[in-house]
């Protein structure tokens, strides 16, 4: 049997309807250097790091936590990350992908490493908020943030396994995907995991791992990835989570989040979940010092003040509910489309 590494590019792997070997490839890649548009560029440099000589892509996180820094991944994990793909979703050679997602990001990047890894025939288009409104091909797999799959609601039937990553899914938009035929997944992961190590059909409450993939937590609730194929020391997350299997978990929030008060620990995603049909605009909660709780609950709204009717917070236990809630013109956000919440305060 054949062993796939980086350097191959699978026979049955079509791009934009054109067959391509890996010398066709990086000639499109030069062509796409020297005169193509800015989201081709950016392919085109991808393709070149991808079979120069090196066994690794070094590539930004995505700076949710803190500053974007640059690390080191290397090929033959990120192909060991397309191969689990390919198995978790049974994607086979020919079928039909849309690529819709930036380059610049390990998602991105992923989508195009799983095509020619596994021999898909992908549509790479420049990547914007509706990638579906002009396009009415039929797809048997796509990867899109939250907001692509809100403005693709009308068309995503055309499409028969999505995968949506890079923020949480917000409940109001689940509530609509879970109306659809199609499989939709939420998918979970990150720069340091190369994308998703695990997913779940919307409306489902718990993450299912990727073949090869075991997960633990430590004395933090923390989730622990075991994924030796990508990574062969464990990765630490900062993600707070309910173990229900070394194969299963439901994600909480974040630890960095935690709100301290009055002794009580607080996940504030747990309250914005809570709150998730009630508040028009965006939103989340965080802690705020506090002289006699020690940290106490506030919300923070987007967009001009407007009335907030006490009622809403009736879904929250007491300890939950906001103390001060505070308008902020315009929340600071990541290019992947996360929330920057530190730095959103600070923009007061």
């Amino acid at each position: 049997m054949k062993t796939v590494t980086y350097k191959n590019v699978h026979n049955h792997f079509k791009f934009n309807g054109v067959h391509l070997d890996r010398e066709q490839l990086c000639t499109v890649a030069y062509s796409f250097i020297k005169e193509g548009a800015d989201f081709q560029k950016a392919l085109g440099d991808f393709l070149i790091d991808w079979f120069d000589d090196k066994s690794y892509i070094e590539m930004n996180t995505s700076g949710t936590t803190g500053a974007p820094k640059l690390i080191r991944v290397e090929k033959e994990a990120m192909v060991s990350s397309a191969l689990s793909t390919g198995d978790f979703f049974d994607l086979t050679p020919g079928n039909k992908v849309l690529h819709c997602l930036p380059i610049d990001y390990v998602a991105g990047k992923m989508m195009f490493v799983r095509s020619f890894i596994l021999g898909l025939d992908v549509d790479f288009v420049e990547p914007n908020s509706n990638p579906l409104e002009y396009n009415d091909v039929k797809y048997d797999f796509a990867a899109m943030v939250p907001l692509q799959a809100k403005n693709s609601l009308s068309k995503l039937t055309n499409i028969k396994k999505i995968i949506i990553g890079g923020v949480k899914i917000h409940k109001s938009l689940e509530q609509e995907l879970v109306k659809l035929p199609n499989e939709i997944y939420e998918t979970y992961g990150m720069t340091e995991t190369i994308t998703h190590i695990a997913a779940k059909r919307v409306g489902e409450r718990a993450f299912t791992v990727l073949p090869n993939v075991i997960v633990t937590a430590n004395e933090n609730n923390c989730l622990v990835v075991h994924a030796k194929n990508i990574n062969p020391e464990p990765i630490v997350t900062n993600d707070i989570v309910e173990l229900v299997s070394d194969t299963q978990f439901v994600w909480l929030g974040r630890f960095d989040n935690v709100i301290n008060s009055g002794g009580i620990k607080l996940i504030p995603e747990k309250i914005e979940e809570k709150l998730s049909t009630h508040i028009p605009r965006r939103y989340f909660v965080y802690g705020q010092a506090d002289d006699v709780l020690g940290e106490k609950v506030v919300l923070y709204v987007e967009g001009e003040p407007i009335t907030i009717d006490d009622a809403v917070f009736g879904v929250l236990d007491k300890y939950e509910k906001p103390k001060n809630i505070v308008f902020i013109p315009k929340f600071k956000v990541t290019a992947t489309g996360k929330i920057v919440r530190k730095e959103s305060i600070n923009l007061l």
